[in-house]
């Protein structure tokens, strides 16, 4: 990974992009493409689209979603506490202790999510896992008109950006899912020899993912690809309490997961395979027996039908402020799907 794709992926996992919202994220992927893209455009819903070689007669469909899920704010007590609703899937455990940031539209409000002490819980409250209803957002203020000063119902939630890197060149940021897969398809565009693309190739920041695979809809049906790769994260099962059996044996570190199952052309998913075998770029299998809830379920289906393939970057503690990858297994999923493009020709058949 090169300075620049560093110096990205840092920007992607520090800037908001809660799903369903415009994205200051997608201003700074926009820039990016600038510099190497034919085309650059945002459309009606918010996809930022980049394409290179856009007059071939075969199109190259990459998508990664953009958006993170958040929270939004839904009501203001007496007292100024603020409750919310969520916006994607959280364990509402995970944001007992946390700093927040609300995104209004004069700039960021900082607060906290917490609960009474464990000197006051009583002993019934200590065995109970907390519920999204019963916690509130401590902004400071002091009391409801006040905090209607400083937010307003609908405004944005995230749980506070920043991006640490860990041992084994492994990095954790909350957002992992699916910003890392929005760089992944950006840089894999970029790495595209261009003397060697024969294809239209667009990759694609998808949005709203976590509320429906919205934008990756949309825009498949705006591009109308012959052949599409959405990039998502997954569960990596190299940790505890996490049985393989269930979910695969899937390892940070050890490449990205090619998967295998009814939502995947099955030459779509062959040709990944022996472009990552020829290029010597590690990866992993592995399996799914229903169409998963990544953008590959709505490109597949789109109009009459793409030939759809899903890479996917092992992800500890997935829907958490906490979410682990390793940079080797992003990087080489850029690597991997940059080498998969260059290898369409316009002859190319996926008729199974």
């Amino acid at each position: 990974m090169d300075r620049a794709a560093h110096e990205l992926l840092k920007r992607v996992l520090t800037t908001p992009s809660p799903s369903g919202y415009e994205s200051p994220l997608q201003a700074i992927l926009r820039d990016y493409a600038s510099a190497f893209a034919d085309e650059v455009s945002t459309d009606v819903h918010g996809n930022v689209i980049a394409v290179r070689n856009p007059g071939a007669p075969v199109r190259v469909m990459l998508a990664g979603h953009c958006d993170q899920i958040g929270l939004i704010v839904q009501h203001v007590d007496d007292n100024g506490y603020v409750y919310l609703q969520q916006i994607g899937g959280w364990d509402p455990i995970v944001l007992v202790g946390q700093r927040m940031n609300v995104w209004t539209a004069s700039g960021p409000v900082f607060g906290v999510i917490a609960r009474k002490p464990i000197h006051l819980l009583t002993d019934e409250e200590k065995t109970k896992a907390p519920k999204l209803k019963d916690m509130w957002l401590d902004i400071g203020a002091a009391d409801k008109t006040e905090a209607q000063k400083m937010v307003r119902i609908g405004d944005p939630v995230t749980v506070e950006l920043e991006y640490r890197e860990m041992a084994n060149n492994r990095a954790a940021s909350p957002g992992m899912d699916d910003k890392c897969g929005a760089w992944v398809v950006f840089e894999a565009l970029r790495r595209a020899n261009k003397d060697k693309l024969r294809c239209a190739l667009y990759a694609v920041s998808t949005v709203q993912e976590e509320v429906g695979l919205r934008g990756a809809r949309t825009s498949a049906f705006g591009i109308d690809p012959h052949v599409g790769v959405a990039v998502d994260v997954t569960f990596a099962t190299d940790c505890p309490t996490i049985e393989k059996k269930e979910e695969g044996d899937v390892s940070l570190g050890k490449g990205p997961v090619v998967y295998r199952g009814p939502n995947f052309n099955p030459m779509v998913v062959q040709r990944l395979i022996e472009t990552a075998d020829t290029a010597s770029i590690g990866y992993q299998l592995a399996a799914a027996g229903r169409p998963p809830g990544t953008d590959a379920n709505a490109m597949q289906i789109n109009r009459a039908g793409v030939a759809t393939g899903l890479v996917s970057i092992p992800n500890r503690y997935m829907h958490s402020p906490v979410e682990v990858i390793s940079l080797d297994d992003i990087d080489r999923a850029a690597d991997l799907l940059a080498r998969f493009a260059e290898g369409i020709d316009a002859d190319v058949n996926f008729v199974p």
